[in-house]
C-alpha cells in the first residue's frame, strides 16, 4: 500500500485515480468529466444504465482507449493513454465481459502465456507450469485440471482463471466488466468469495452489474454514471436500492412492475405430453389467453430445451403442441410463425437479433413475405408498420435505419420484441427475457410484457430472476432435468417461503414430475 507523510498525517495513495475523463465517438460525448478514485482494499460497483458510460470509463482505465482529456494514475503514477502493456505493468488488469482467453489452448498455458517458465537450456518447462498452475487453482477453490482446455469449462469457471491470471501477474487493481452476465448462481457465489478476498488482500477492484443483489454482496461503495456524467459516489451502507436505482434513471422508480392483468378463459397453447429428450418426462400444459406462465428452475434444467421444443427450433421426442386449435408441425419454426407462435430467445446477440443490420431490417427478418410483393420489399409499407410497433416499444434511437449494435442492450431487446407485433401474435414465448438488460430498459420491458398479455397474448416466460417469476407470473412451473417437477398457483407465489420451496423443487430435495393441473 502506497502512503504519503504530510503535516503529521499519513495519505493513502488511491490504486487507481481518474480526474476529469471526457471521451467523445463520432461527435457523440460519452463521458463528460468523470473523476473518482479507487482506495487500496476495496470494492467498487460501477453502476448506470446500458450506455451510461461504464464500459467506456473500464477501457479508458486500463490503457485500452485514448482520453479526448483528463489523466489516470495508477498508485501516483501518471499511465500513458491508449497503452494496455503499461497499465499491466503498473498492476491494472481487466477482466472484460467477452473473456479474453484462448479457447483452444489448455488452462495452464493460459495462465502462462506471454510469461511462459523455460528451463536452464531455454526450453518450455511444462511440467513446472502445470505444477504451478495447480496450486493457483487450488488457491482459487477450483477443482480444475490445468490440462484441460479451456473451451471446454463453463463460462464462470473461465471467468475465474481469468482472474487468476491478472491477480498472479501482480495486478493490483482489478477491473470486472458485468462479471456474472453470463454464470449460473452458484459460480455467482464463488467469485463473490473471491473478490472479498482479493479484497482482503488489498487489491482495489471496479465491477459493473444490472443486480442490486450482487452489488450489495460485494461493494463497499457504489459509483454511478448517468448520460457519461458521475452523479453520486457514496458508500454503499449509506445509499438504498431505491437511491440507487433513481441516481441512474434520473427519476423515481415508483414500480418496477407493473399491475398484472387478469388472464381470461379460453385456452390458446396447449402442449400434449411433450418429451424434449431421451429419459425426459412428459410435459404437458395449456395457457389461457392474457395469462403469464412462468418456468423457474436451475442452469441446465431444461427450460430453454422446452421452449425450443414448443416453438420447433428443437425436435422433441414425442408430443404435440397447439396454438389456437391448430396443431404445429414438430421442428418447423415457420409452422410457428404462420400459427401466430412468436419467440424471444435467451441469446439476443446471437440468435435474436443481427446486430450488423438496422433497426428496420431486424424488424423486417420475422415478416419478410408480409412486406414483400413479387419478391421485393416495399419500404413505405415495412417503414410505417415498423415505426408504428417501435413507437409503441418506446424505443431509443436515432432512427429505423441506425444499426442495432449502436443500442443499449435495452432497445435491442425491444426491437427483438417489437419486430413480431406487426403481425398477429396469440401465443409469445420469452427466455431470460432481461438478461443483460438495466434496471431502467427493464421497467419498459415489464410494461411491455404486461401490456402484451392485457391484449390477449398468452406468455411462456424462462427466467433465472426470482422477482420476476414471482411479480408477472399467474402461475409458475419448476423445472429439474428436463421435466417439470412443480406447479405454483398465485396464492403460492405470494407465500413468504415460496423461494424456499422453488429451491427445493429446483435442487430435487423434494421434486417428483407433476402433470398439468390447469382446470
Amino acid at each position: 500500500m502506497s502512503t504519503v507523510q504530510t503535516d503529521d498525517r499519513t495519505t493513502v495513495v488511491p490504486m487507481l485515480d481518474c480526474s476529469g475523463i471526457t471521451m467523445s465517438f463520432g461527435g457523440i460525448p460519452v463521458l463528460k468529466g468523470i473523476t473518482f478514485s479507487l482506495e487500496p482494499g476495496t470494492v467498487t460497483a460501477l453502476a448506470g444504465e446500458n450506455g451510461a458510460g461504464k464500459s467506456t470509463l473500464m477501457k479508458i482505465a486500463s490503457g485500452q482507449y485514448r482520453p479526448d482529456s483528463g489523466q489516470v494514475q495508477v498508485r501516483g503514477q501518471h499511465l500513458p493513454s491508449g497503452n494496455t502493456q503499461a497499465a499491466y505493468a503498473l498492476g491494472v488488469a481487466i477482466v472484460p465481459q467477452e473473456l479474453a482467453s484462448i479457447p483452444e489452448m489448455m488452462v495452464y498455458e493460459n495462465l502462462f502465456i506471454g510469461r511462459e517458465l523455460k528451463n536452464r537450456f531455454g526450453v518450455l518447462d511444462r511440467a513446472a507450469m502445470i505444477e504451478a498452475a495447480k496450486g493457483y487453482l487450488k488457491e482459487f477453490g477450483l477443482d480444475t485440471d490445468p490440462k484441460t482446455r479451456m473451451k471446454a469449462l463453463p463460462v464462470g469457471v473461465r471467468q475465474i482463471i481469468e482472474i487468476i491470471k491478472a491477480t498472479h501477474r501482480g495486478a493490483r487493481v482489478l477491473l470486472l466488466d458485468e462479471p456474472t452476465s453470463a454464470i449460473a448462481a452458484r459460480e455467482v457465489a464463488r467469485l463473490v468469495g473471491i473478490v472479498r478476498s482479493l479484497r482482503d488482500q488489498g487489491v482495489a477492484i471496479l465491477f459493473t452489474t444490472h443486480k442490486m443483489e450482487e452489488i450489495r454482496a460485494m461493494a463497499d461503495r457504489v459509483v454511478v454514471l448517468r448520460d457519461g456524467k458521475l452523479v453520486s459516489d457514496t458508500p454503499l451502507a449509506d445509499i438504498t436500492d431505491d437511491g440507487i436505482v433513481t441516481a441512474m434513471i434520473g427519476r423515481e422508480l415508483d414500480q418496477l412492475f407493473p399491475e398484472r392483468p387478469d388472464a381470461g378463459t379460453d385456452t390458446v397453447l396447449e402442449v400434449d405430453n411433450l418429451v424434449i429428450a431421451a429419459g425426459a418426462e412428459p410435459v404437458s400444459f395449456t395457457v389461457k389467453r392474457g395469462e403469464i406462465l412462468g418456468l423457474a428452475g436451475l442452469v441446465g434444467a431444461g427450460r430453454t430445451e422446452l421452449l425450443e421444443c414448443i416453438y420447433g427450433i428443437r425436435k422433441p421426442v414425442s408430443g404435440t403442441v397447439t396454438v389456437s386449435g391448430t396443431t404445429l408441425k414438430p421442428g418447423a419454426p415457420l409452422s410457428s410463425i404462420a400459427r401466430n407462435l412468436a419467440i424471444v430467445p435467451e441469446d439476443r446477440k446471437g440468435a435474436g437479433a443481427v446486430l450488423s443490420l438496422s433497426v428496420l431490417d431486424n424488424a423486417t427478418l420475422p415478416r419478410i413475405a408480409a412486406f414483400s410483393k413479387f419478391g421485393i420489399l416495399s419500404g413505405r409499407k415495412r417503414r410505417e408498420a415498423i415505426g408504428t410497433v417501435m413507437k409503441s416499444m418506446r424505443l431509443k434511437s436515432n432512427g429505423l435505419d441506425q444499426h442495432l449494435d449502436h443500442l443499449s442492450g435495452g432497445n435491442q431487446q425491444k426491437v427483438v420484441f417489437g419486430r413480431w407485433l406487426t403481425g398477429e401474435v396469440d401465443a409469445l414465448l420469452l427466455d431470460e427475457p432481461t438478461r443483460g438488460v438495466d434496471i431502467g430498459a427493464r421497467s419498459e420491458i415489464y410494461r411491455i410484457i404486461t401490456e402484451l398479455s392485457s391484449a390477449g397474448m398468452a406468455v411462456v416466460m424462462a427466467s433465472s430472476d426470482m422477482p420476476e417469476i414471482l411479480s408477472l407470473s399467474h402461475r409458475a412451473f419448476v423445472m429439474r432435468e428436463l421435466s417439470v417437477v412443480g406447479e405454483l398457483d398465485r396464492a403460492q407465489l405470494d407465500s413468504p417461503t415460496v423461494q424456499d420451496s422453488i429451491f427445493r423443487l429446483a435442487s430435487g430435495q423434494n421434486a417428483a414430475p407433476v402433470k398439468d393441473t390447469t382446470p
